[in-house]
């Protein structure tokens, strides 16, 4: 009966038509929980397997052979003898599946649990997808990660690292690009929310050309690209050093017929400055401006000291001026940073007005808490 049993077990999961089982109230059990998910209601489950069976495939892979005579000889063994819940039970054999290798086991029993409603931590999944991308097995990858996009409401940021880290060593675009499409047809959870997680991950990895594969197959989806989607790739290509792309980019956005926000000009402005083109951020803070959308005192921050820092002293304080002109309390950091510049330029008198002005502003000054991106 036993190697009956373990015969049917090791088939896949889709060949059996099990309904969810409830969890009831037991008289003679009233230490557990109503609702709880603990031992008999999976080895109930596994009971309904055997009882509801009919024909199952008898072609069995070395793989499965494992499975079958090892592992869930393994679990049920546990299930019928140690006071263990099913959860901790089975998150055990996953990882031991995980450390030995066999990885299409461990994916079904984590989809056997995720089907029976007995769920498990999404560091198991993790794992699994971890143990994958190190053997190149892109389909268990890609088929874990899109159980777990239905399994947990809100998907930890680990896990679509994990992801993109695993796609670093896995040179299978056609396989992105196919799970692209089949996040893009999800109804719940959010396919655009997913799509730009998914795309900050791989560019948080340095996986620009990756990110922006994302990117180019959802605009021939159905699923357009949002703001979101376009400040991620800006962001991306900007810290790349990719400063004209990241511009175009910026252009499309009128030619999508989505209006940029606040992040999309801090985003151009805090490269550009960084690359050095102060002419192009003047460009960008008067189209900012002529769109209602006023700089913050980082922004301000930001430009006054890369103008200062450039020698055009005039400018910054023409920056100055007018982030006071428009009750944007100054901090210490932008006093600092004039004066800084003012006394390598030789002007000590006027350094010394400035630093003047700054000490008798200390209780008016802007904190830490408004020094921040809006937005962010």
């Amino acid at each position: 009966m036993r190697k009956n049993m373990l015969t049917i077990l090791a088939q896949p999961l889709f060949l059996y038509r099990i309904p969810v089982l409830p969890i009831k109230k037991q008289n003679s059990v009233t230490s557990i929980p109503v609702g709880t998910p603990w031992i008999m209601p999976l080895f109930a489950c596994i009971t309904e397997v055997l009882s509801n069976y009919k024909q199952v495939s008898t072609q069995i892979s070395p793989e499965d052979e494992e499975f079958r005579d090892e592992n869930w000889y393994q679990i049920l063994n546990a299930i019928e003898n140690a006071p263990m819940s099913a959860r901790e039970i089975c998150s055990s054999q996953i990882s031991n599946l995980c450390e030995s290798g066999n990885l299409s086991a461990a994916a079904r029993l984590l989809q056997f649990l995720r089907e029976r409603n007995i769920f498990t931590a999404p560091n198991l999944y993790n794992t699994l997808m971890e143990v994958a991308g190190r053997r190149n097995d892109v389909e268990i990858l890609c088929q874990v990660f899109k159980d777990l996009i239905l399994y947990c409401k809100s998907l930890p940021s680990t896990s679509y690292l994990t992801l993109a880290r695993a796609f670093s060593r896995i040179n299978e675009p056609l396989c992105l690009l196919q799970l692209t499409t089949e996040i893009s047809e999800l109804k719940y959870p959010s396919n655009t929310v997913v799509l730009n997680r998914l795309i900050s991950a791989f560019a948080e990895c340095g996986q620009s050309d990756k990110a922006l594969m994302i990117f180019y197959k959802i605009k021939s989806l159905k699923c357009e690209p949002d703001l979101v989607t376009y400040n991620t790739i800006m962001d991306m290509l900007g810290r790349a050093g990719q400063t004209d792309e990241m511009l175009n980019k910026f252009a499309s956005l009128k030619d999508a017929g989505i209006i940029p926000d606040f992040v999309s000009f801090n985003t151009i402005l805090n490269h550009l400055r960084r690359k050095g083109r102060l002419d192009l951020c003047l460009v960008y803070l008067k189209d900012m401006s002529a769109i209602g959308i006023q700089p913050d005192l980082l922004t301000y921050t930001a430009l006054i000291s890369s103008f200062g820092q450039s020698g055009n002293i005039e400018e910054a304080f023409r920056l100055f001026n007018e982030m006071k002109t428009r009750q944007i309390r100054p901090s210490v950091y932008v006093y600092r940073s004039l004066v800084n510049c003012l006394k390598k330029m030789g002007k000590l008198e006027l350094a010394m007005t400035i630093l003047g002005e700054m000490n008798a502003s200390t209780g008016n000054l802007a904190g830490p808490k408004e020094f921040k991106w809006k937005g962010r």
